[in-house]
């Protein structure tokens, strides 16, 4: 059944190539400065909480700049993608109920199309890196296989909340609080060691403080993640990705009765 549908995928992928040009043109109609907002939504947001936490909360962190932005660049593309891929199926209806189309392609292209603001997100990274005077190592060559993970973890999660979303619609209500939550017990903005030791068992439980891990491993420390850190983000991806799509395939039956 994975291969059926991976070959569907390759079979309509002109069709996913322009939903996410639909996409990603839709986000920027009208719009004075257009993807230069990619680059600056992540920049001013990095500026406001560095003067936050930064100056008012006295956080001794190294290169807290790029610290943070990576933890921003990471987790808002998690977010914006899951919550995008939420409203996938019922924001498609219309074409849904009128032509053949694998369903599973909807919620798969929001997420693809995120990947287009993350790309213009870690350009903004480089720019502060290149500010701060950070020196450029080989593990940067590894970010695309921590982002290639990431989607995969976002792919699942957004098949899930997509097939959710058609029979209960609140499902977008309850993400928005979760999401939140999530994103204050994922160390984007504060230091690690301040987490007790007696909690680091759990807290590393959390899938996006893993991916944050990984990526700031590579950039800050300028070596290669852990074993362990890496089994968590390759185990999250693959294992989502097959939950996802397992959820997927058993509520995708009666998506037609309630979209």
């Amino acid at each position: 059944m994975i291969k059926n549908s991976i070959d569907g995928m390759m079979k309509y992928r002109f069709l996913l190539s322009q939903l996410v040009s639909r996409d990603f043109k839709t986000r920027y109609k009208r719009s004075i400065l257009g993807v230069l907002w990619s680059m600056l939504n992540p920049l001013l947001t990095m500026s406001v909480q560095y003067i936050v936490f930064a100056n008012i909360f006295k956080w001794d962190v190294d290169n807290y700049a790029v610290y943070l932005l990576i933890g921003t660049v990471t987790f808002n593309f998690f977010s914006e993608a899951t919550q995008a891929a939420l409203t996938s199926i019922t924001g498609s209806a219309s074409l849904i109920t009128k032509v053949y189309i694998p369903t599973y392609v909807f919620p798969v292209a929001k997420v693809l199309s995120s990947c287009i603001n993350l790309c213009f997100s870690t350009l903004a990274l480089y720019l502060i890196i290149f500010i701060q005077g950070l020196q450029l190592n080989p593990y940067h060559l590894l970010i695309p296989v921590m982002y290639v993970m990431l989607i995969g973890f976002a792919i699942g999660i957004g098949l899930i909340l997509s097939s959710l979303m058609v029979y209960f619609r609140d499902t977008q209500f309850l993400y928005g609080v979760v999401i939140v939550l999530w994103m204050y017990l994922t160390p984007l903005f504060y230091p690690v060691e301040i987490i007790p030791a007696e909690w680091m068992g759990i807290y590393s439980l959390n899938p996006m403080f893993q991916y944050v891990t990984f990526f700031r491993t590579l950039v800050l420390e300028g070596a290669l993640p852990s074993l362990q850190c890496f089994g968590f983000c390759f185990g999250y991806c693959v294992s989502f990705l097959l939950i996802g799509y397992a959820v997927f395939r058993k509520l995708k039956r009666n998506f037609i009765l309630y979209i």
